[in-house]
């Protein structure tokens, strides 16, 4: 573990890589848990809600990440203008298996770079997860598993009869996750400008 300074804030990294199976309704569910830096803020504590006097708690959001752009586009839509201060953010990333360490290694990459960049950005801590399977199925399992305030995934920029012949990994879990709201952000092609 050591200490770092971003942006003159104090912070605790550490990194640590595990290999879990899961069982699930007897079905093999097999992930891969991604250790981030642990990148603390030093803030003060939350304020108290208006309406009811609690302190204002953390919610979960799900972010379903790849390394394409539109992925890229949708975790920056999240991080804008859906994430605050004491949220956590869940960054999903499906693959067909996660014994394969080049896929593994690119996307610990990836993963930790997006964790660097919420924390600067929204101070939102991030935890990584690799899941084995098709994509739509494992994101709705992990939205039941955590309960979400919202599973936050971008598209793959196919036009209607590609997706229509394919399959939508987005349009999937928009109407089979039952557990949490599904916001798909289209890509920045679609006219989205209030992104930079």
């Amino acid at each position: 573990m050591s200490m770092r300074s971003i942006s003159g804030k104090r912070v605790m990294s550490s990194l640590r890589i595990e290999l879990e199976t899961l069982m699930e309704d007897e079905e093999e569910y097999s992930w891969r848990e991604v250790k981030l830096p642990s990148l603390i803020p030093v803030v003060p504590e939350p304020e108290l809600e208006r309406e009811t006097g609690e302190r204002r708690r953390g919610r979960d959001i799900i972010v379903a990440v790849d390394h394409g752009p539109n992925s890229k586009h949708a975790f920056d839509w999240a991080l804008i203008h859906l994430c605050r201060l004491a949220d956590t953010l869940h960054l999903v990333h499906a693959v067909s298996s996660v014994n394969n360490d080049v896929v593994y290694e690119a996307t610990q990459r990836l993963m930790e770079s997006l964790s660097v960049e919420a924390f600067e950005i929204a101070m939102v801590r991030s935890v990584a997860r690799i899941v084995e399977g098709e994509p739509g199925k494992v994101i709705c399992k992990e939205a039941i598993k955590l309960k979400p305030a919202a599973v936050v995934m971008g598209t793959r920029g196919r036009g209607l009869i590609q997706s229509v012949l394919q399959g939508s990994v987005s349009e999937f879990c928009f109407h089979n996750c039952k557990s949490a709201p599904v916001i798909i952000v289209p890509g920045k092609d679609a006219g989205d400008e209030s992104l930079v």
